[in-house]
């Protein structure tokens, strides 16, 4: 119940900060529709409020979070000068409907959360995102901006292009918004940034839904229940759900607010109202640019592309050269005016440009067809159906798509051109950088899902234009089939996704959240972070931004890799290493650190021939496959050698086959293992001086396991202890 509480809290307390400023920002006319933009400015103004915060030098959101709410209400108190209370009630009731959306899909997103968790907590299909955002949300939440002390000021670790110190590459490069997002709200409702991260980018996908049944309603001039439609299936849709699930917050955000300036744009354009009008919709394009910025600042050049092909095109085919060149100048001037206010964002442009041109960001994600475009996709990981399914439902939905833009370019040719304009453009980009990642083996199919994903609420209404109204009774027969098979399938892949995280692959479990107390802890002075992998050593740095801290490897961006100069190693992983009392202690089952300052003090690191890092966190287990030689490297810095006793244990094989144990060239012991959880080597080995290797082999042939893991696989090593001895 905690998770569905906080949920339901956090999309109400964004709605709040939205309300009344939605009401003073809209002209006359759309008042009264407010509740549809109450979460992009909502967003934006809690948004701009942490901005602020930080430039005042105060003391993070934890010194001002709770009297910002203030704000809102004085704003919603001096709306109902505009906008009288007493014509609230049926404004809500008017979008009843789509409320009701909202609430079910915050709920199908929230519930396996909760059944993943006894507890508030953050999970990830396999992204590391979520810890980015939570460092950077503490910084905001309790530190001040000219503060330097802890990890904040290690100007040889933290320092990305023009940016020294931890927390101004949050203001100028990483993504902001996300963060200042979950800092406010840690603040308000007394939660720790790993209690909140997951749970607001569930909410940011539901606030997203308004301004998808708005393009669909207002721009494409469908029908309410049609409209409702497209935007329910916006929030079970999986491309939606893998954004969620990965915790892309970034994109999200950017998603409302492009969805929010391509309707705002439009409306511009047909200059409803009089002359001048135009001018009164400068507030809400403010709104979507500060959104923009604080969020993907980068997405900000290629933003207007719809809105500029269905202007410019109809400027070209009507000749009204002029009022386009209106429209420019009040559709800019509010990017100028947003450009002044977060200029740190607009000046980091060219660098967070120049970081994507230097980092392969991103993985592999497979490529979408257009059955694809509606959700249509065999497994959570967005893997199309296989064997001729997949080139059936495209088929068919490319006819379909044909078919009812030629009927309906006969009676509504506005309508097609709009539809075009906002899909075309996108998917056209789209497809070329599926097309680059192929070609040059690069990860470009993250940028292209990026790209489709912050478009994707026009896009998604553009694609269901068979929705409009008109047609033969063919076409309505052929809508019906469509709305059954969209949703049926869409709701399929939502149940899919919602049982792959009742078991996540990625959860910040009690024993790496115990990592917290460590910042408490005087006797630790400075930690290398050795964590075995990315999301335990993100989370970690996350817990201890107080203590300087050393990476072995470039961990991310504004944590390079530097010599480990720190008191303490912390590790975790599948090697757990002990010094004699009091040079090391367990913190938990899965963490320990080892004091760099003792005369017994070696350091482990895996190498060659070991697979990644799988857990089972419900269990508390941890694991890794090897292949048919895994290889251990010691370093010992000390002048002589160090006696070590080794225990290898909880290994399983797919079949039966030997484990040997092999130290320095020489074999020491070799174990039968039959399958299942067995065999234990122990070892006592002097260890050198300098560099040396211990190996784990086996000499038969590598196992695939089948089930589409195409990995040959030799035994799986639960734990391996290395206790040095007095």
């Amino acid at each position: 119940m905690e998770f569905l509480f906080v949920a339901f809290a956090l999309l109400l307390h964004s709605l709040f900060w939205g309300a009344g400023a939605a009401i003073l920002l809209l002209p006359r006319r759309w008042r009264r529709f407010w509740p549809v933009f109450a979460a992009p400015v909502g967003l934006m103004l809690q948004s701009l409020a942490v901005w602020a915060g930080a430039y005042a030098n105060l003391a993070g959101t934890d010194a001002y979070g709770r009297w910002s709410l203030a704000l809102p209400a004085v704003l919603l108190l001096g709306a109902t000068r505009w906008h009288p209370a007493t014509r609230w009630g049926s404004d809500l009731a008017r979008l009843a409907g789509l409320g009701l959306a909202m609430a079910g899909c915050l709920l199908g997103l929230v519930v396996p959360l909760a059944r993943a968790s006894p507890v508030l907590t953050t999970v990830s299909l396999g992204s590391c995102d979520a810890a980015d955002y939570a460092a950077g949300a503490r910084v905001l939440m309790e530190f001040a901006r000219g503060e330097r002390g802890g990890f904040l000021g290690q100007v040889e670790v933290v320092q990305v292009m023009s940016v020294d110190n931890f927390f101004d590459f949050w203001l100028r490069l990483n993504h902001f918004t996300p963060s200042a997002l979950i800092a406010l709200a840690g603040s308000v409702f007394g939660r720790a940034p790993f209690e909140l991260t997951s749970l607001v980018t569930a909410v940011l996908a539901v606030a997203a839904m308004p301004m998808v049944f708005w393009i669909a309603r207002a721009a494409l001039r469908y029908g309410s229940r049609e409209s409702l439609w497209v935007a329910v299936i916006y929030g079970i849709n999986p491309l939606t759900w893998y954004a969620v699930f990965h915790v892309a917050m970034g994109q999200l955000l950017a998603a409302q607010a492009i969805g929010l300036l391509t309707w705002v744009g439009l409306e511009v354009w047909r200059r409803r109202g009089g002359p001048g009008a135009g001018w009164h919709w400068a507030g809400m394009l403010g709104c979507a640019y500060v959104l923009i910025l604080g969020s993907y600042n980068f997405i900000i050049l290629v933003a207007l592309v719809p809105l500029v092909a269905f202007v410019g095109g109809q400027a070209v085919w009507t000749g009204r050269w002029r009022d386009l060149g209106k429209w420019a100048l009040l559709v800019l001037a509010p990017l100028g005016l947003a450009g002044l206010v977060q200029w740190e964002r607009v000046a980091g442009l060219a660098e967070r440009l120049s970081l994507f041109r230097t980092y392969d960001f991103g993985w592999a994600i497979p490529g979408l067809s257009p059955e694809g475009w509606l959700g249509l996709v065999a497994e959570p990981s967005l893997s199309p159906f296989g064997g001729p399914v997949r080139w059936l439902l495209a088929a068919g939905v490319v006819v379909v798509l044909v078919a009812t833009l030629v009927q309906t370019a006969r009676v509504r040719p506005a309508r097609v051109f709009l539809a075009l304009s906002l899909c075309a453009p996108v998917l056209i980009g789209y497809g070329y950088l599926l097309l680059r990642g192929a070609r040059l083996g690069t990860n470009a199919s993250y940028d292209a899902f990026k790209l489709l994903s912050v478009f994707y609420p026009g896009v998604l209404a553009a694609l269901c234009i068979w929705l409009g109204p008109g047609g033969d009774r063919r076409m309505r027969d052929v809508k019906w089939i469509m709305l059954v098979l969209v949703t049926a399938l869409n709701l399929n892949l939502a149940y899919r996704f919602a049982i792959r995280m009742e078991r996540p692959p990625l959860i910040v479990d009690q024993n790496l959240a115990q990592i917290r107390s460590l910042e408490g802890r005087a006797d630790v002075a400075s930690v290398n972070l050795l964590n075995s992998d990315m999301w335990s050593r993100l989370w970690s740095n996350s817990f201890l931004l107080r203590k300087p801290q050393y990476f072995r490897t470039h961990t991310y961006e504004g944590r390079l890799n530097t010599e480990l100069r720190g008191d303490w190693d912390l590790r975790s992983g599948v090697i757990k290493l002990r010094l004699p009392r009091p040079d090391s202690f367990t913190l938990n089952p899965a963490v320990s650190l080892i004091s760099t300052r003792s005369r017994y003090f070696l350091r482990t690191n895996l190498g060659e021939g070991w697979y990644d890092l799988e857990q089972q966190q419900a269990a508390f287990q941890r694991w890794r496959w090897m292949r048919d030689r895994a290889v251990i490297e010691i370093n010992n810095p000390q002048a002589g050698p160090l006696r070590t006793r080794w225990r290898v244990f909880g290994i399983e094989t797919l079949v039966p086959r030997d484990v040997e144990f092999w130290a320095e060239g020489r074999k020491l012991q070799s174990v039968r293992i039959n399958q299942r959880r067995a065999g234990v080597i122990v070892q006592e080995i002097m260890i050198p001086p300098g560099n040396s290797v211990i190996e784990l082999r086996t000499p038969q042939r590598l196992t695939a396991p089948g089930g589409g893991d195409t990995r040959l696989l030799g035994p799986m090593i639960h734990g391996i202890d290395v206790d040095v001895l007095p």
